[in-house]
Formats: C-alpha cells, structure tokens, sequence
C-alpha cells in the first residue's frame, strides 16, 4: 500500500511540476524579448514594467477565484482551465504586436496561471504527508523555476526566429498536460468553503505574515526581471548575454529550491528565510553599483540563489497556516498566487516607475530596507512555535 501511494504522489508531483513548468516557461520568456520590444515599440522603463507586470496583474485578479474554482470544481478542473487559458493566450502574445495587445495577453496568461497554480498546490498540499509539505512543494518549485530556466531560452530563441513560430510550437505541450491531468484520478475532493471562510481566516495575523514572507522575494523578483535585463542592454550585453544571464540565474535557483524544502521540513520555516533575507539585503544594495555587465550578471545570479530559500519554505508556512485555522488549501493556494502576484507588480510596475523618476538605485535601496526589516522582526520573534511545522499542528 505504502508503495502504491508513493507512486502515486510521485505521479501527482511530475505532473503539477509539468504544469507549472510551461507556465513559468512563458512568463520567463519575456526577458531577453524586452529590449527588443522595447526598441520596436518604442516602450520606457515604465511601459517594460507594465508589459512585464502584465502577468502577476493577472494571476492577483485571478488569484481568489481560481482559488474558488479550485475548491468548488476540484483541483484538476481548475488546472485544465489554466492550461487552456495559457495555450491561447501565449499564443496571441506571439502574433500580436500592439502595446495594448501584448499587454492583455500577458493578462490573460496570468489569469491562466492563477487557476493552475492554485489546483496544484492545492493538489499537492492536500495529498502530502504533512512531514513531506516543504520537500513536495520544493519539487513542484524547483520544476517552475525549471521553466523558468527554459523561459529565457524561449525568449532568445524567438527573437532570432520569431515570437509566433516559437511559441506556436511550445503551446501543444499545454494541451499535451491537459490530456494527462484529465487522465489523472480525482484524488482530492471539492470544498464547500467560500470567501466567508477566507475572510476569517485573513483576521489571523499569522496568516498574513506567511504571506508576506511569500510576497517580498517576489518583490525583489520582480525589480530584478524588469531592470536587470535593461541594464546588461544599456551596458553593451545583447540578447544572448542577457538570456545566458537568467539561465544560469534560474538554474541556481531550480538546484537550490528543492534542497530548501527538505531543509524546511527538518529545521523549521524560518531558518533557510533568515539566511535568505540578509544575503537579499546586500546583494540588492550591490545591483546599481557596477559599471560592467558581467558583474551585473553576476549580482543578478546571486540575487536568485538569495531569492530560492523563499519560495518552498514560505509557501509551506503558508499552507501550514491555513490548515491550522481550518481553511482549504485551495484558499491557501489562492493567497500565494495573490502574494506572488502583489510582489511581483509591487516590483516590476513600480520598480519600473521610480527607477524612470529616480534611477535603478532608490527602487533597489527600499527594497533592501525592507528585507532587512523582516530580519529584524524574524530574529526579534518570541513566537518560534508559530512558525514552524515539526511533526503536526503547531501553527
């Protein structure tokens, strides 16, 4: 028995780790496609953002009600829509060649992301051993920054050969999944809950917190992926450079996210996001000083490796959270989408604003104050108990 269940997770994990890799394949995708974009539309700093911001725009729209779909419909409904939205709108993004219209098909996208992470999370988290949350949703994060590793190869790739062939042949990999997720049985079951529950459960002050330890490395995220790339081009790097720059970025990232998780689940929550939150702190406060796009490159790596002891720990917290105040892990799933997302526009928008107003250094400086801000607080906590998931409910 013990053996068919493990071969069942393991089926469950490569599939949402499938799912959430095409998806994080696509956002990623626009990073060495931005100066180009740039130049052919005539975009500014704040225009990139706004294309770039387009897709968390999105999932944080999307984030309550794919949470809903997910908890009412069932986890695998509500990934089969967020492929389809994903393969159709990834589709017009190749094709297209407004501002407007790049930009609404960043939405959509986001709006598919958000409806396929929250079933497979939701997925996931509600057939883990709860000694195993972290490792489990390393796996599936290690397998989306997988995509997003391939993403920037996407992107370069179409800029030599064309958005619309490239991406019209990836697409089919969506619908690929959506065959197989249909195929899969119906593990997890619907929920009655609704945005009554949720409501309460956002009274907790723990809840919120998680969330907050899941929204601000999508902050620096977001800052890094908007100014990162025009940097290395105003710098000399061409698309290439600058594609190899977010590869071995994602990379380092996709080998360090699963080893968090695993580490989460002996050690506690917390201690991999302490480490994470002071080296974010000085690698932020770096990024405007070079004046070489190799080390630009280089802050930028760092910063991901920085960056990956967040997302398998905090997401674990979160959905250790919403378990012990009773709410579905649908819901759960729903509010680390709308961390993310907030995070991610948080950084991408207005970091693109105030980096038009003031330069690179003011949105790279505040952000470093507030990782330094959430250390302080971290390490000032007298609650350890709240925060950690060791052998049950003792959040």
């Amino acid at each position: 028995m013990a053996t068919a269940s493990n071969r069942s997770e393991r089926r469950l994990v490569l599939l949402v780790g499938a799912v959430v890799f095409v998806d994080t394949m696509f956002y990623a995708a626009i990073a060495p496609l931005l100066p180009a974009l740039a130049h052919q539309l005539h975009l500014s700093k704040l225009s990139a953002g706004v294309l770039t911001a387009s897709y968390p725009l999105g999932m944080l729209v999307g984030s309550l009600p794919g949470g809903f779909l997910a908890a009412r419909a069932g986890p695998r409904f509500a990934v089969c829509a967020g492929l389809a939205l994903l393969a159709g709108s990834t589709l017009a993004f190749g094709f297209l060649d407004s501002v407007w219209a790049l930009d609404a098909a960043r939405f959509v996208e986001g709006l598919g992301g958000a409806c396929s992470w929250a079933g497979g999370l939701a997925w996931i988290v509600a057939e883990a051993p709860l000694d195993r949350r972290g490792s489990l949703i390393g796996d599936a994060i290690g397998a989306a920054i997988g995509g997003a590793l391939f993403g920037p190869m996407v992107g370069t790739v179409a800029t030599a050969v064309g958005r619309g062939a490239t991406f019209s042949a990836v697409v089919a990999f969506a619908f690929v999944l959506i065959v197989e997720a249909r195929r899969q049985p119906r593990l997890a079951a619907t929920s009655p809950q609704g945005m009554r529950h949720l409501r309460a459960a956002l009274r907790r002050r723990g809840l919120l917190g998680a969330m907050w330890l899941v929204g601000i490395p999508a902050i620096a995220s977001g800052l890094i992926s908007v100014l990162g790339p025009l940097r290395l081009h105003r710098l000399g790097a061409d698309a290439l450079a600058i594609g190899a720059t977010f590869v071995a970025a994602t990379a380092i990232e996709a080998m360090i996210s699963p080893v968090i998780g695993r580490l989460s689940d002996r050690r506690g929550r917390l201690l991999p996001m302490r480490f994470g939150l002071a080296a974010a702190s000085v690698i932020l406060l770096c990024f405007p000083i070079p004046s070489s796009a190799v080390l630009v490159a280089l802050i930028i790596v760092a910063s991901s490796a920085a960056l990956a002891t967040f997302w398998a720990p905090g997401m674990a917290l979160l959905a250790d959270r919403a378990e012990a105040h009773g709410l579905d892990q649908a819901f759960a799933a729903a509010l680390m989408n709308l961390a993310w997302a907030g995070g991610q526009i948080l950084g991408s928008g207005g970091g693109g604003a105030s980096a038009k107003a003031a330069g690179d250094a003011l949105p790279v400086a505040v952000t470093a104050v507030m990782f330094m801000a959430t250390l302080v607080g971290l390490l000032g906590s007298t609650r350890p108990a709240m925060l950690v998931w060791r052998r049950g409910n003792q959040a």
